[in-house]
Protein backbone atom coordinates (compact mmCIF):
# COMPACT_ATOMS: atom_id res chain seq x y z
CA UNK A 1 0.00 0.00 0.00
CA UNK A 2 1.46 3.33 -1.05
CA UNK A 3 1.19 5.99 1.62
CA UNK A 4 0.65 9.63 0.66
CA UNK A 5 1.26 11.94 3.59
CA UNK A 6 0.57 11.62 7.29
CA UNK A 7 -2.37 12.46 9.51
CA UNK A 8 -1.85 12.69 13.27
CA UNK A 9 -4.70 12.27 15.74
CA UNK A 10 -4.60 12.66 19.50
CA UNK A 11 -6.46 10.00 21.48
CA UNK A 12 -7.04 10.03 25.24
CA UNK A 13 -10.17 7.86 25.43
CA UNK A 14 -12.55 10.81 25.80
CA UNK A 15 -15.64 11.07 23.58
CA UNK A 16 -14.04 14.03 21.79
CA UNK A 17 -10.91 12.06 20.97
CA UNK A 18 -12.95 9.09 19.73
CA UNK A 19 -14.84 11.43 17.40
CA UNK A 20 -11.49 12.84 16.26
CA UNK A 21 -10.24 9.30 15.61
CA UNK A 22 -13.28 8.54 13.41
CA UNK A 23 -12.69 11.71 11.37
CA UNK A 24 -8.95 11.01 11.10
CA UNK A 25 -9.55 7.44 9.89
CA UNK A 26 -11.85 8.69 7.14
CA UNK A 27 -9.43 11.44 6.14
CA UNK A 28 -6.45 9.03 6.08
CA UNK A 29 -8.44 6.61 3.94
CA UNK A 30 -9.52 9.39 1.55
CA UNK A 31 -5.96 10.68 1.15
CA UNK A 32 -4.22 7.31 1.24
CA UNK A 33 -2.19 8.67 4.15
CA UNK A 34 -0.55 7.06 7.15
CA UNK A 35 -2.60 7.58 10.30
CA UNK A 36 -0.46 8.16 13.38
CA UNK A 37 -2.49 7.79 16.58
CA UNK A 38 -0.77 9.58 19.45
CA UNK A 39 -1.45 9.14 23.15
CA UNK A 40 0.26 11.59 25.48
CA UNK A 41 0.69 10.54 29.08
CA UNK A 42 2.13 12.08 32.19
CA UNK A 43 4.51 10.13 34.35
CA UNK A 44 3.13 9.78 37.87
CA UNK A 45 4.84 11.59 40.69
CA UNK A 46 4.91 10.13 44.15
CA UNK A 47 5.54 11.60 47.55
CA UNK A 48 8.52 10.04 49.23
CA UNK A 49 7.44 8.25 52.36
CA UNK A 50 9.87 7.24 55.10
CA UNK A 51 8.41 3.73 55.21
CA UNK A 52 6.12 1.46 53.33
CA UNK A 53 6.37 -0.79 50.33
CA UNK A 54 8.52 0.39 47.45
CA UNK A 55 6.76 1.52 44.30
CA UNK A 56 7.58 -0.95 41.56
CA UNK A 57 5.94 0.90 38.66
CA UNK A 58 8.57 1.90 36.09
CA UNK A 59 8.53 4.47 33.30
CA UNK A 60 8.41 1.59 30.84
CA UNK A 61 5.35 0.15 32.60
CA UNK A 62 3.51 3.45 32.28
CA UNK A 63 4.49 3.76 28.62
CA UNK A 64 3.48 0.18 27.85
CA UNK A 65 0.11 0.65 29.58
CA UNK A 66 -0.61 3.85 27.63
CA UNK A 67 0.35 2.19 24.35
CA UNK A 68 -1.70 -0.93 25.10
CA UNK A 69 -4.80 1.12 26.05
CA UNK A 70 -4.52 3.29 22.95
CA UNK A 71 -3.99 0.29 20.67
CA UNK A 72 -7.16 -1.27 22.15
CA UNK A 73 -9.13 1.91 21.33
CA UNK A 74 -7.81 1.89 17.76
CA UNK A 75 -8.49 -1.84 17.34
CA UNK A 76 -12.06 -1.34 18.49
CA UNK A 77 -12.57 1.67 16.20
CA UNK A 78 -11.29 -0.28 13.18
CA UNK A 79 -12.83 -3.67 14.04
CA UNK A 80 -15.56 -3.54 11.38
CA UNK A 81 -13.60 -1.48 8.86
CA UNK A 82 -13.16 -3.46 5.64
CA UNK A 83 -10.38 -1.20 4.33
CA UNK A 84 -8.61 0.57 7.22
CA UNK A 85 -5.77 2.98 6.49
CA UNK A 86 -2.22 2.16 7.49
CA UNK A 87 -2.04 2.95 11.21
CA UNK A 88 0.86 3.63 13.56
CA UNK A 89 0.09 3.94 17.30
CA UNK A 90 2.52 5.69 19.65
CA UNK A 91 2.48 6.74 23.30
CA UNK A 92 4.70 9.64 24.33
CA UNK A 93 5.41 11.04 27.78
CA UNK A 94 4.69 14.73 28.20
CA UNK A 95 1.99 17.38 28.19
CA UNK A 96 -0.62 16.55 25.55
CA UNK A 97 -0.41 19.81 23.60
CA UNK A 98 3.37 19.69 23.39
CA UNK A 99 3.39 16.01 22.38
CA UNK A 100 0.76 16.54 19.67
CA UNK A 101 2.41 19.64 18.20
CA UNK A 102 5.73 17.78 18.05
CA UNK A 103 4.08 14.72 16.48
CA UNK A 104 2.56 16.97 13.82
CA UNK A 105 5.97 18.33 12.81
CA UNK A 106 6.00 16.33 9.55
CA UNK A 107 2.24 15.79 9.21
CA UNK A 108 -0.21 17.16 6.69
CA UNK A 109 -3.04 17.34 9.22
CA UNK A 110 -3.51 17.18 12.99
CA UNK A 111 -6.94 16.09 14.26
CA UNK A 112 -7.98 16.66 17.88
CA UNK A 113 -11.20 16.51 19.85
CA UNK A 114 -12.65 19.82 20.99
CA UNK A 115 -12.25 18.78 24.62
CA UNK A 116 -10.55 15.90 26.37
CA UNK A 117 -10.75 14.80 29.98
CA UNK A 118 -10.43 18.35 31.36
CA UNK A 119 -12.84 19.52 34.02
CA UNK A 120 -14.47 22.43 32.19
CA UNK A 121 -17.24 20.80 30.17
CA UNK A 122 -18.82 24.10 29.17
CA UNK A 123 -15.77 25.33 27.28
CA UNK A 124 -16.09 25.52 23.50
CA UNK A 125 -12.47 24.48 23.01
CA UNK A 126 -10.15 22.87 25.53
CA UNK A 127 -6.65 24.07 26.30
CA UNK A 128 -4.97 21.24 24.36
CA UNK A 129 -7.06 21.91 21.26
CA UNK A 130 -6.40 25.65 21.51
CA UNK A 131 -2.67 25.12 21.90
CA UNK A 132 -2.62 22.80 18.89
CA UNK A 133 -4.53 25.33 16.77
CA UNK A 134 -2.09 28.07 17.76
CA UNK A 135 1.18 26.14 17.52
CA UNK A 136 0.88 23.16 15.17
CA UNK A 137 3.03 23.36 12.04
CA UNK A 138 0.19 22.01 9.87
CA UNK A 139 -3.55 22.34 9.41
CA UNK A 140 -5.56 21.40 12.51
CA UNK A 141 -9.08 19.99 12.49
CA UNK A 142 -10.99 20.21 15.78
CA UNK A 143 -13.83 17.69 16.04
CA UNK A 144 -16.84 17.81 18.33
CA UNK A 145 -18.39 14.56 19.43
CA UNK A 146 -21.84 13.69 18.18
CA UNK A 147 -24.67 15.07 20.34
CA UNK A 148 -26.70 12.43 22.17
Amino acid sequence: MDVHGKIVVGVDGSEGSLAALRVAVEEARRRGALLRVVAAYELPSYWALPSGPPITLTRQDVSDDALRATQAVVDQALADDPAPPKVDVVAVAGPAAKVLVEAARDADLLVVGHRGHGGFGSMLLGSVGMSCVLHAPCTVTVVRERPE
